[in-house]
């Protein structure tokens, strides 16, 4: 009966992070099966490093689906899978020099003044495209999709439910806006009769996940790396929040190193199979915290049940039928909180923007990723957020420090 239990336990943190869980795959046109997938089995590589001492679940990065998107219309899927499985190797990179010298270091690499603004722009960049997709047209806005009247009414009305519900709703529920987002849009999609269940009657019940092997190409890589940087300053703030909860020092005991290294692994295995980077799951934090369930083995559970669903491809192509405007509402709170938490992180660690060193930082940060900046020698460049990262990362430790500084440690959960 305890195994029972666990296993009930287990599919309703599942069920708390299923939205956000199937959203990013959706957006950047990977399979959903195969992010069920590598969730799980992400989750359960985190465990086996951490030795299963932390009870979090590891799916979906939000931080990288402009990347992911740029990376599937440039270089295709296998290629962008290869500069993914690159930026883990960076995670493993930092969980090393976090064993050899401390976090310390971190803070002095990635203060809130370089992480700030590359989270912003993360957020903002995509905006665009979160509109696009609210009125009804693809991503880039050359295709109409659905006539726009009838997708504002779907988009807002998915935007407002979202809204609702993280606002004004209480226990569990609060936390699955997204969720609730994409039935209520889902639903009116269905009353306006734009779903197409083709997919869904042509997909058998059980069905092999869709996975698709890297390729590894310089241009991809170069690319990525630098994407890794909001993640793992995200993953920081999640292992600290989960301490919180837990009332245990999980920085310590296993140690920064391990937790870095198992997200590292866990994205490397994640884009092994064709599946979205993996990152640890606020959402799931928050369920821990209501539940007051702190026992790691229930993430287990949650993993083998996410593993599961991999499987049952009637899942994966109701997931396809997902109307364009209902992502796109969704999206515009979405990326929009993710430049909100980059902007927080700003004022929460009292950057001050009338000191010359970090206004030339945030300002060149910002103008360079939002605006499309690209720098290129022959057939290589980099543009957009890897541009940016690179550029505030290298303004930081060139640019003198200022007499005082009040640059702290960044804690911050993008997804």
């Amino acid at each position: 009966m305890k195994n029972v239990s666990l296993a009930l336990q287990g599919a309703q943190m599942l069920f708390v992070a299923f939205g956000a869980l199937v959203l990013m795959p959706l957006l950047t046109g990977l399979d959903t099966n195969v992010a069920l997938f590598t969730a799980g089995i992400g989750t359960l590589i985190f465990q086996l490093i951490t030795k299963r001492q932390i009870p979090i679940f590891l799916a979906s990065s939000f931080a990288f689906i402009a990347p992911i998107m740029y990376g599937v219309q440039t270089w295709g899927i296998p290629s962008t899978m290869g500069g993914l499985m690159a930026a883990g190797c960076v995670y493993l990179i930092l969980a090393s020099l976090v064993k050899v010298r401390g976090d310390g270091f971190i803070k002095r690499l990635l203060p809130p003044v370089v992480v700030g603004p590359v989270i912003i722009v993360i957020g903002l960049g995509l905006a665009p495209v979160a509109v696009n997709m609210a009125l009804g047209k693809s991503g880039d806005g050359s295709l109409v999709l659905v006539e726009q009247s009838t997708a504002l009414i779907i988009s807002l009305s998915a935007l407002l439910s979202t809204v609702a519900v993280a606002i004004f709703a209480k226990g569990l529920l609060k936390l699955m806006p997204i969720l609730a987002g994409i039935l209520v849009g889902y639903g009116l999609s269905l009353t306006f009769g734009i779903v197409d269940f083709t997919p869904v009657i042509a997909a058998s019940w059980i069905a092999m996940p869709n996975f698709v092997a890297p390729e590894f190409n310089w241009h991809a890589i170069a690319f990525m790396i630098p994407v890794a940087i909001a993640p793992a300053v995200e993953h920081i703030g999640d292992i600290l929040a989960i301490s919180n909860v837990t009332g245990k020092d999980y920085l310590k005991k296993p140690g920064l190193h391990r937790t870095l290294a198992g997200d590292g692994v866990a994205t490397i295995a994640a884009s092994a199979f064709g599946g979205p980077p993996n990152t640890t799951y606020s959402e799931v934090t928050g369920a821990v915290t209501l539940t007051k369930n702190f026992n790691p083995v229930i993430m287990t559970w949650t993993a083998i049940t996410a593993i599961v669903l991999a499987f049952v491809g009637k899942l994966g192509a109701i997931m396809q039928t997902i109307p364009v405007p209902v992502m796109g509402g969704i999206m515009c709170l979405l990326f929009g909180s993710i430049a909100a938490v980059g902007l927080n992180s700003l004022i929460k660690n009292q950057v001050d923007l009338t000191e010359p060193r970090n206004l030339c930082i945030v300002g060149i940060t910002l103008v360079f990723g939002i605006g499309g900046m690209a720098f290129g020698i022959g057939s290589f460049s980099l543009t957009g957020i890897s541009l940016c990262g690179i550029v505030a990362i290298t303004m930081n430790l060139l640019l003198p420090m200022p007499k005082t500084s009040n640059s702290e440690e960044i804690e911050t959960s993008v997804k």
